[in-house]
């Protein structure tokens, strides 16, 4: 609408330019004296200025006129294509036109402009390579899909548009929500240009949407060698993946490729939390306890994490609460100072039943900015101390509405999911869950428990991810409850 008023405007300043123009030269005094031929025509400034423009037009005409005449003169002499190229020449012009408005107008937002010239472009140059995918991108600027995937299926037939042709249904599924459709579209496109940035980022979305981790690691690697990602962006990548992948060929029954798949994702990316812990299960499985120590010693100095702890407590199952504290001492020295040590030291501790010395680990974390775990920890050591119920409850009631601490955050969408995964079932986004610190206005619920790190048992990676689904947990304290010293399990 303001676009309209723009242009009437500026038709109307041109008016009135030319109107006040021609008045001007109409009241100008004087007269103009042509001399030719040994005469002289004296013509007021008016008529001379028409007669000039007169003049040029008619040196247009004669330049066509001419340019036919040539034409027709070839076409006699026996050339039989002059007189067509001649008209062909002059329709390709006015079709190479309207094409250029056609897309400026897409550019512009304006669908039913598009379409208009599109037409007309189609009808001057029957070029279909050319229109036809004008014609569907204003098709699907206007609301008609339907026409627009027709127009699309007709690219097909041409080999230098069938590209573009699969490029464009491949939109309209992923529009539609078809994501099967839209993955073997991508696949199919992929086989043509194998470097296309694109389509290789829509292709690993789509695989890695789908759970198929085997095939975005080919298009990750695909990536790699067009050069289209960092390479420590490319290894972190395909760390992810290979965890995904394992976990789903163990679910699978494929033990030896988990394996191999856990292992290469531990030793690309050793600060990988979900990938030290698969590693370490499959060599505590093989009795290889050293290499499990090794892994799981590397992640701990990298990105201390309460199912390192858990996997490391694995090792060795059937030791009292007392060897667990003494087997943990070295473990405990890589990051002494780091409030994740420190919390591990009380659990342990717990175990063992040592109040004073868990209270001592513990330290100054219940008086700083407090999480539901040192609140927890705090209420199991007052219980160990025999301290008043009054005094326990208050704890926990602190607990109930205390911040949960660090959670497996979504670095695109802030949501918080209860175990890791490749995939946010928020938004779906690739590796953006992290060991971080929400917001305060994000949404937690409590850990399955309130001290997970005195599992024996290293924490199980949910087999099978799904992006659509995250596991809900909620807390199950009552005012009549109060926690039980931690024992060994």
């Amino acid at each position: 609408m303001i676009w309209s008023l723009i242009k009437v405007a500026i038709f109307v300043s041109l008016a009135a330019l030319l109107a006040y123009g021609a008045t001007y030269i109409q009241d100008t005094p004087g007269e103009v004296l042509v001399a030719f031929g040994g005469q002289e025509i004296s013509v007021t400034p008016l008529v001379a200025l028409i007669g000039i423009l007169v003049a040029f037009a008619a040196f247009w005409i004669l330049l066509k006129l001419a340019g036919l005449g040539v034409a027709l003169l070839r076409t006699l002499m026996g050339d039989q294509t002059a007189l067509r190229r001649y008209f062909d020449k002059n329709r390709e012009r006015r079709g190479y036109a309207a094409l250029s408005e056609g897309l400026i107008a897409v550019a512009s937002g304006e669908g039913q402009k598009a379409i208009a010239k599109a037409t007309k472009a189609e009808k001057l140059l029957h070029k279909p390579e050319l229109t036809l995918l004008l014609n569907a991108q204003a098709a699907e600027m206007t609301g008609d899909r339907s026409r627009a995937i027709e127009l699309y299926k007709q690219l097909l037939g041409d080999d230098r548009t069938r590209f573009v042709g699969i490029q464009g249904l491949m939109k309209a599924k992923l529009a539609e929500g078809d994501s099967d459709r839209a993955l073997l579209l991508a696949e199919k496109a992929f086989a043509l240009k194998p470097r296309h940035a694109e389509t290789l980022e829509t292709l690993f979305s789509l695989q890695s949407n789908a759970g198929d981790w085997s095939g975005a690691r080919a298009t990750l690697q695909a990536k790699s060698r067009a050069k289209l990602l960092p390479k420590n962006v490319a290894i972190r990548r395909e760390s992810v993946l290979s965890v995904a992948d394992a976990i789903a060929k163990h679910s699978d029954g494929h033990s030896e490729q988990a394996r191999e798949a856990a292992i290469f994702a531990n030793r690309n990316a050793p600060s990988l939390v979900p990938a030290a812990v698969l590693a370490a299960q499959v060599y505590i499985s093989e009795d290889i306890k050293r290499n499990a120590v090794r892994v799981l010693r590397k992640a701990w100095e990298a990105n201390p994490h309460p199912d390192l702890a858990a996997a490391f407590a694995s090792i060795e199952p059937d030791e009292t609460p007392s060897q667990r504290v003494g087997r943990f001492a070295s473990f405990l020295k890589i990051l002494p100072e780091h409030a994740e040590t420190r919390m591990l030291e009380t659990e342990l501790l717990l175990a063992a039943e040592d109040f004073p010395a868990a209270r001592r680990a513990l330290g100054d974390l219940a008086d700083q900015p407090t999480n539901t775990r040192t609140l927890a920890l705090m209420a199991a050591i007052s219980r160990g101390e025999g301290a008043a119920e009054e005094t326990i409850r208050g704890y926990l009631a602190r607990a109930l509405a205390a911040p949960r601490g660090e959670q497996w955050l979504c670095s695109a969408c802030n949501s918080i999911h209860p175990k890791w995964s490749p995939i946010c079932a928020n938004c779906h986004g690739f590796d953006t869950l992290s060991w971080s610190l929400p917001s305060e206005s994000a949404a937690a619920d409590l850990p399955d428990s309130m001290m997970p790190l005195l599992e024996t048992k290293a924490p199980e990676i949910e087999p099978e991810i799904n992006p659509d689904q995250t596991e809900q947990t909620t807390p199950e304290t009552s005012d009549q409850e109060t926690p039980e010293p931690p024992t060994s399990r």
